[in-house]
């Protein structure tokens, strides 16, 4: 039995659904269970029948800006809650999988970052989700952490949907094209997260997983324009043009280079990686929108 917490944002509906298609008995929970307050987590998972084998935790603080006059919530969320779902998974015997970021990492390298390179976040969310990796290792050890960026699905708002939205409604967006990284789509995300689960002896610890290749976020949108025309998810004529950062004033920086190394996955696991292309072609064919 799978303990999905956080099973109704975009990765967690992601997970369900890629459970229940094939038949994965799991039990998801939201924000109905409060992940700050662990004597809640041990009240709910005592009151589950069946054995509890992983805990996957989907929870998270993402609104980077807002975390920075949030902090103490973010906090709370990304690092304590985190820390406090690692507690009961070890009480209870439980492998752990936990999902960090590339945020973690300031962006000022120039070639792509390894699960052992030096962390450096820049911001409020950054450093919350940095810490969260540290204490779920420190709480259970039996735990894989997996670094993802730029994820965009089917489910929840992302900027892959966002894009197709305006460019049916606008006759030109704009998009940053000084920050690079790459692409991941949440299907491509659950599959992995599929062959930790069915994989014995998988060294424990952190692993980064995106799809392959690198891109600016404006090289993203102009493909997703052309794909989405052609697959008429996108119905009309858009101009993408490009920007710098400077044209969208944030509260918080973000790495002008996320690009994570793949190599400890995709040798450990044994996996063939899909190119953002692809992906982002699969995801607009399936798409409903």
């Amino acid at each position: 039995m799978i303990w999905l917490v956080g099973s109704r944002g975009m990765l967690g509906t992601e997970l369900s659904v890629f459970f229940e298609k094939r038949g994965i008995p799991y039990i998801g929970t939201g924000r109905e269970i409060d992940i700050t307050d662990r004597s809640t987590l041990r009240t709910f998972i005592r009151g589950v029948s069946s054995v509890v084998e992983w805990v996957i935790n989907c929870a998270a603080y993402t609104a980077v800006d807002k975390a920075e006059d949030e902090a103490e919530m973010c906090r709370k969320i990304n690092a304590e809650g985190a820390e406090n779902i690692a507690v009961v998974a070890h009480e209870i015997g439980a492998k752990c999988i936990h999902f960090s970021t590339d945020y973690v990492f300031d962006g000022k390298r120039i070639s792509p970052y390894t699960e052992n390179g030096a962390t450096n976040p820049i911001g409020v969310y950054g450093e919350t989700k940095r810490n969260g990796e540290i204490l779920v290792l420190q709480n259970c050890p039996a735990s894989y952490i997996i670094r993802t960026a730029w994820l965009y699905g089917r489910y929840g708002s992302n900027f892959a949907r966002t894009m197709c939205k305006l460019m049916n409604m606008e006759e030109c967006v704009s998009v940053v094209e000084d920050q690079t990284g790459s692409p991941t789509w949440t299907f491509d995300l659950a599959c992995t997260v599929g062959a930790f689960m069915s994989e014995p002896d998988i060294p424990f610890g952190i692993y980064h997983f995106t799809d392959e290749g690198n891109i600016t976020w404006f090289d993203f949108a102009a493909a997703i324009y052309k794909k989405a025309r052609k697959a008429r998810v996108v119905k009309k004529e858009c101009a993408v043009v490009p920007c710098t950062s400077d044209k969208f004033p944030a509260k918080v920086k973000r790495p002008a280079y996320s690009v994570l190394d793949k190599t400890k996955i995709k040798t450990t696991l044994g996996i063939v990686i899909p190119s953002w292309d692809t992906s982002l072609t699969s995801f607009l064919c399936s798409s409903e929108d």
